[in-house]
């Protein structure tokens, strides 16, 4: 018997896990497939969401905890485990001139630092861009981390940690008896726990489906390219039109991503591929230069409100939910496991857990 299973060895999976792991408790972490190999390894890493303004506050406040725990963590995770996640502080300049009266309020609201760029500080920002643009808005403070490098590093530490991992492992039911969870049914056997935290992205609602509740957590696919260009040809991360570019210290440029509902089919298609290209031609014209390295495509877990579930089955003791992130998994990860484990530990809460609670 373990003191927790963890069902789902995404971000959020593998942060929860690092949470409880710290606290002297007994974890296994179930995966259906291979850790961190779906939407946490597909998206790109971006340390905000893209038009920050317009989210609620409940995913406000999840983002400026996580912003502020992120260098600490990659510089931890560098020091024990060698693999260095790439937090880098490479600030996020927004494109979409329209909405600069609702960014300055929002970062009054929130004491967030933006400015408000005219055309040649464009230019100056980032000269390798096209120059029709007349306004941005630049958020010089905002990060990024290399998430697949961010996945190894917390794989390791985990393992360092003592945590069993169990790939290629389907968990297929939850057991339990008397309204109190007992453990987990996978497709190879009976997993005996006190508790079990279901993290599971997309999947989370199937694995929930006789829980007696309805987390409508559901796939969206998201298409990404893949550049590889000289180090520095673009210095910012780079948001328009609900689409952004990524780069990273090497030199590779991601560009993303769409927004489709289409289940659970996450094969790519010509199409977004066209579309992704045109929209990384438009801004930056030296990619029209260099050949599309990789494209793939990921299952992000969305919700009606958006805003992620984090927090005690309403009924069924020792069974809890951290999923639903959306777009956003890697960013709201931490803040959403601390809070996850203040709840589980019954330590004061780091956050208010009201706008996140199963109903």
């Amino acid at each position: 018997m373990t003191d927790c299973v963890i069902v789902g060895g995404g971000l959020i999976g593998m942060l929860t896990a690092l949470e409880l792991v710290q606290t002297g408790q007994d974890i296994t972490l179930v995966e259906r497939g291979s850790l961190g190999n779906e939407s946490s390894w597909a998206g790109g890493g971006i340390l905000s969401p893209l038009y920050p303004w317009r989210h609620p506050d409940a995913i406000t406040r999840l983002a400026v905890w996580s912003q502020q725990y992120y260098p600490g963590l990659s510089r931890t995770l560098l020091a024990e485990t060698g693999i260095d996640p790439e937090w880098i502080q490479s600030g996020l300049l927004i494109l979409d001139s329209e909405e600069q009266d609702q960014a300055a309020q929002w970062a009054s609201r929130h004491n967030m630092h933006i400015e408000l760029l005219d055309r040649e500080a464009i230019v100056k920002s980032e000269p390798e861009m096209d120059r029709h643009l007349e306004k941005a808005i630049l958020m010089s403070d905002l990060a990024q981390v290399r998430n697949p490098r961010l996945l190894k590093a917390l794989r390791q530490s985990l393992l360092n940690q003592g945590v069993t991992i169990l790939e290629q492992t389907e968990a297929v039911a939850l057991n339990q008896k008397n309204d109190r969870i007992s453990g987990v049914q996978t497709v190879m056997n009976k997993i005996s726990a006190g508790r079990v935290v279901i993290t599971a992205g997309a999947w989370s609602g199937l694995i929930l489906k006789d829980s007696g509740i309805n987390v409508d957590v559901f796939p969206v696919r998201g298409q990404m390219l893949l550049y590889q260009t000289k180090p520095g040809l673009v210095s910012h991360i780079l948001v328009h039109e609900g689409h952004y570019m990524i780069p990273r210290r090497d030199g590779h440029i991601l560009v993303g991503s769409t927004v489709e509902n289409t289940g659970f089919d996450k094969s790519t298609t010509e199409q977004a591929a066209i579309e992704l290209k045109q929209l990384a031609v438009s801004l930056v014209p030296e990619l029209g230069n260099h050949d599309i390295k990789h494209h793939w495509a990921g299952l992000r877990p969305g919700t009606t409100t958006g805003i992620p579930y984090i927090g005690a089955h309403p009924s069924i003791e020792g069974l809890y939910v951290n999923t639903g992130h959306f777009r956003n998994g890697v960013l709201l990860g931490p803040a959403s496991a601390r809070l996850l484990a203040d709840i589980m530990l019954d330590r004061p809460l780091s956050l208010d857990v009201s706008p996140y609670a199963l109903m």
